[in-house]
């Protein structure tokens, strides 16, 4: 039995996002928050909000005992690149890409 939580199109970069999950791939569910807590990383609030929906339907869908959950995959691809411009000098125009990431978790009990 496993349960999943996504976010799709966060506005940062997979490459931001990927530092942080690294962190706590196959830790338990409770010291994967307590990491979270305390990374000082853009990214962590939005892996700790979409942590704790994996475990809100491991509860409430799959009846999954919160103490034996574990993060088996976690993982952050790349979405969608807005692209933007800038002005730049003698008339010139600076392209800028705003960066998407989806983020996937997948929980499992442990035995």
């Amino acid at each position: 039995m496993e349960s999943r939580a996504s976010l799709k199109y966060a506005r940062i970069s997979a490459r931001k996002v990927k530092i942080v999950i690294d962190l706590i791939r196959g830790k338990s569910v409770d010291e994967a928050l307590a990491i979270l807590k305390y990374t000082p990383k853009a990214a962590s609030p939005l892996v700790e909000k979409v942590l704790k929906s994996a475990i809100a339907n491991a509860e409430n869908n799959h009846q999954m005992d919160r103490n034996k959950l574990v993060i088996s995959e976690i993982y952050a691809n790349q979405g969608p690149t807005m692209k933007r411009i800038r002005a730049a000098t003698k008339g010139r125009a600076n392209r800028i890409r705003k960066r998407t990431s989806h983020i996937e978790v997948v929980l499992t009990e442990k035995d």
